[in-house]
């Protein structure tokens, strides 16, 4: 059975990374407005057309658990959008569980933070994410992240840029799903409630070691 990695002070770093965001927000209010450049998003590959990772892998079962406990909703919520997930993209080797802060002063910005679990790995891996999106309205907001990671064989091919997969963002009880892809690694980020926002991550996301001020 699965452990979900818990993370400690949760609150309270949520709180810190919203506050963070808002120092950068400010800073990009002024910075000139052709900084949102996004990559072009590639099209969505048939699964039987990406390169499968050795791994062993985690159950349906494993992971509707883990998003129900993580989001805090029922077994048969989470079990729905996991179920369409899994119908796209199969059994994941790993996941992230973290938080991030999102909003949009003219163009849409994200940065996150968690920790990322692999079938087979010892401990976790701290990541980190940042990146514009689209979302032209104004405001902010902090929220909770599971992502789901496929075809991953080595950690550290995490650390790169990962566009959003054109058409396939999926709402379902109160959480969001969209595929990002890059080097036929696939990952799945759940967000819930008013933490996503559509159309969010329709640009790319870029997963460092380090926190970076500049999502660029």
């Amino acid at each position: 059975m699965m452990r979900l990695t818990s993370i400690s002070s949760r609150d309270a770093r949520l709180a810190a990374i919203a506050a963070a965001f808002g120092m950068v927000m400010a800073a990009c209010a002024s910075a000139p407005a052709n900084t949102a450049q996004s990559q072009p998003a590639q099209p969505a590959a048939e699964p039987d057309a990406q390169v499968q990772s050795e791994r062993e892998t985690y159950t349906s079962t494993e992971i509707v658990e883990a998003v129900s406990d993580f989001f805090g909703v029922t077994a048969e919520a989470a079990g729905v959008l996991v179920e369409r997930i899994f119908s796209d993209l199969g059994e994941p080797v790993g996941y992230i569980i973290g938080e991030e802060a999102s909003g949009a002063v003219g163009v849409g910005l994200r940065y996150g933070q968690g920790d990322m679990v692999l079938r087979g790995e010892t401990g976790t891996q701290r990541v980190y994410w940042q990146g514009p999106s689209v979302g032209f309205d104004a405001g902010g907001n902090a929220s909770r992240v599971f992502t789901l990671v496929y075809n991953l064989d080595q950690p550290d091919r995490i650390y790169q840029r990962f566009p959003g997969v054109e058409g396939t963002a999926y709402f379902v009880a109160g959480m969001g799903v969209n595929y990002q892809r890059a080097d036929y690694i696939t990952l799945a980020p759940i967000r819930s409630g008013v933490g996503f926002r559509a159309g969010a991550n329709v640009g790319y996301l870029a997963y460092s070691r380090r926190r970076n001020i500049l999502p660029f």
